[in-house]
């Protein structure tokens, strides 16, 4: 398939599947994976691919290049690692949640999130991470709590994290699996008014179109809608003036933030456990396990193609979770 005649008004969000493939001309702008297909990897080809991103007209106007990374919340019995206080990397993690305990509670998914957002910050190779909008990819391919309280704390600490260093933090996903994942926001969460990027059409015009889409949260503000053409995504920047993320509506109380850490180096002096997954698969990824939540099939079908959230051979796609395993 060619790409779409209006392809130069658009922009790409590519990743680990285009690794040594000839990346298309820098266009309107450009969204860059972190991870390398799940939470706790890495793009091996993320720095080439930043420097793609800077070739086009945004950055050339002065907007860094996005970012987007991949969210999960395991638990305790699914991850390797899972905090069993409210610390990370000697650091005192304020939680609005209370004590983490070590238990599957939000308290531990909130610190949990945290800790993820602050590796894929300043572990992943990503220069200047406080001046990217970072994309939290929420899908239900990768492994969630049936508990939609916990998961909604984890994506909490993530963007408390993340915001903490100045970043400007939005989200991906559909209406259907972020809801199916977090349930209903309440008015207090970091989650509301943040920037949204839609998924799921299938032309510029359809794309267009879900940018009239109800926000994933409260107060959230739809800026980019996602199709795929060929074997890329194009992203279509939707004709709205974005909210602030850090206001609220009139009366709304906010949960506390974390306390903002000091200044990092890319690879902090003390060592704790880092968030990593296991696998009994024999591919280059690690595989999240499984938990209660799985793929709806049958609800929320989108045709379009994305890596976000999958590992090699995983058939879940976002939406209607299934698709080839291209960008």
């Amino acid at each position: 398939m060619s790409p779409p005649p209006d392809a130069a008004a658009l922009g790409y969000d590519v990743s680990w599947p285009q690794c040594g493939a000839r990346l298309p001309n820098p266009a309107k702008f450009a969204v860059i994976g972190v991870n390398g297909g799940r939470p706790g990897t890495e793009n091996p080809c993320l720095l080439t691919q930043l420097a793609w991103g800077a070739g086009t007209a945004g950055a050339a106007a002065g907007i860094p290049v996005p970012v987007y990374v991949n969210t999960a919340n395991p638990g305790r019995d699914g991850s390797s690692w899972w905090p069993a206080s409210n610390a990370y990397r000697g650091k005192k993690v304020t939680n609005p949640y209370g004590v983490c305990d070590g238990t599957s509670s939000p308290a531990c998914a909130y610190t949990y999130g945290y800790a993820l957002a602050f590796d894929d910050a300043n572990l992943r190779g990503v220069p200047d991470p406080a001046h990217h909008l970072w994309w939290l990819d929420v899908e239900t391919g990768n492994s969630w709590s049936p508990d939609t309280a916990a998961n909604t704390a984890d994506l909490e600490g993530m963007t408390a994290y993340l915001q903490s260093t100045g970043a400007e933090v939005g989200i991906y996903s559909t209406a259907h699996q972020l809801g199916k994942i977090a349930g209903t926001v309440g008015p207090g969460s970091n989650l509301n008014k943040l920037k949204n990027w839609i998924p799921g059409a299938d032309s510029t015009a359809s794309a267009q179109a879900k940018c009239a889409s109800e926000p994933l949260t409260p107060g959230g503000t739809i800026t980019m809608t996602q199709f795929t053409a060929g074997d890329l995504d194009y992203n279509y920047p939707c004709p709205t003036t974005p909210s602030n993320p850090s206001a609220l509506h009139p009366g709304q109380v906010p949960s506390p933030s974390p306390a903002r850490m000091p200044e990092q180096s890319p690879r902090p002096a003390y060592a704790p456990q880092p968030i990593s997954y296991t696998t009994s698969q024999t591919n280059t990824l690690p595989e999240v396990p499984g938990t209660a939540l799985q793929c709806d099939t049958a609800a929320d079908p989108s045709p379009g193609r994305s890596e976000h959230g999958r590992a090699p051979g995983d058939p879940t796609d976002i939406g209607g979770c299934s698709g080839p395993e291209v960008l």
